[in-house]
């Protein structure tokens, strides 16, 4: 079984049961983070709403990328903020500089800069334009691995924030990090039963069968109010940062060997200068249905995504293709080239019969 969501090798319950003292994640946080103001959270988009509302953003205008997640539609309708929506590049998945540029007017007071699956978006440019008409940024990082973002030339944002379960097994949790003081007050996190199956969903045996029941669904109408991490998604993130270092060059080094593979295939991959491969995303050839493929693959055991299938602005017409295009592989850290192998040989298999 492959999936996309980030999950454990083997059933071993030592994330659970080891020693876990919290100001040992901070102390660890705070080298990565030098100057930061660090909350953790329930989810990535809770740690958004924070961010909005520390920064007096209510009742304004702020340049989102059209290719993003839904779940920011009823965020911002709480928040009375217009979003006037870039369109992106074909090859970054990430909006041009210049789109960005001539999308500024007197009413926009922020910009949210996304590093889509993994690559990071220019921040240096994206700061320089920032500046000359005093507009905050905020970063979402919720593809971005804190240990990659977090030296002082790689976070610029006036904060920035991120969500656990997208950059390694976990259930749930979050965080905000910022230049400035973090007025806050947040109730803490309760269990909930769905964390179990979430937590079982984390080895790839027991996600082969719940994934039988699982559907996709949209968020758009989703909205909760914000709640601390919860102690477990505190203990498996920091369990994870241990050894996230050392990872992180084999799993780029996997991502490139994959992304050939594709590529001579007749996949458009994502650039990946700087990448840190969260997600190993590509478009699929123009005569193929992604659909149908998506379907295939899950019959061998392949379950990719189609994050953001549906674009919550799909009038632009990059952010339409790649919303109709985009699917994103299995990539865990610790698969080998074996492993890639042979889904490229079930991939092949059905392109073939395709044809």
């Amino acid at each position: 079984m492959y999936f996309t969501h980030p999950q454990f090798k083997i059933f071993d319950l030592k994330p659970i049961f080891c020693r876990f003292f919290e100001n040992d994640l901070n102390n660890k946080l705070k080298e990565i983070f030098p100057g930061y103001n660090i909350l953790y959270t329930d989810s990535g988009r809770s740690a958004f709403q924070i961010a909005i509302e520390n920064l007096k953003l209510e009742n304004s205008e702020m340049i989102i990328p059209a290719y993003i997640c839904d779940i920011f539609n009823p965020i911002l309708k709480k928040y009375n903020i217009k979003a006037i929506y870039a369109d992106i590049n074909l090859k970054t998945f990430q909006p041009d500089i210049s789109e960005i540029e001539k999308k500024i007017t007197p009413e926009i007071k922020s910009i949210l800069a996304c590093h889509t699956y993994g690559l990071p978006v220019s921040l240096d440019k994206i700061t320089e334009i920032a500046k000359k008409h005093n507009l905050k940024i905020i970063e979402d990082c919720a593809h971005t691995c804190p240990p990659l973002a977090g030296s002082p030339d790689k976070i610029s944002g006036d904060c920035a924030f991120f969500s656990f379960a997208k950059i390694c097994p976990n259930i749930n949790g979050g965080m905000l990090i910022s230049k400035f003081p973090i007025k806050t007050e947040l109730p803490k996190c309760k269990f909930k039963l769905s964390n179990i199956v979430k937590f079982l969903r984390l080895y790839p045996e027991l996600a082969g069968i719940s994934e039988n029941f699982r559907k996709e669904k949209s968020v758009q109408n989703e909205i909760s109010n914000p709640c601390q991490a919860s102690r477990l998604s505190l203990k498996l993130f920091n369990y994870y940062l241990k050894t996230y270092k050392e990872q992180l060059p084999k799993r780029i080094r996997l991502a490139k060997y994959f992304q050939n593979k594709l590529k001579n295939l007749g996949f458009a991959t994502q650039n990946d200068k700087s990448n840190n491969f969260t997600y190993l995303s590509a478009l699929v050839p123009e005569n193929i249905k992604r659909d149908e493929l998506f379907e295939k693959l899950r019959n061998y055991g392949i379950f990719c995504s189609r994050i953001w299938q549906k674009p919550i602005y799909p009038e632009l017409p990059n952010t339409n293709k790649v919303a109709e295009r985009i699917i994103n592989f299995p990539l865990q850290s610790w698969y080998t080239e074996k492993d890639i192998d042979k889904i490229i040989k079930n991939l092949q298999s059905i392109l073939l019969k395709a044809k």
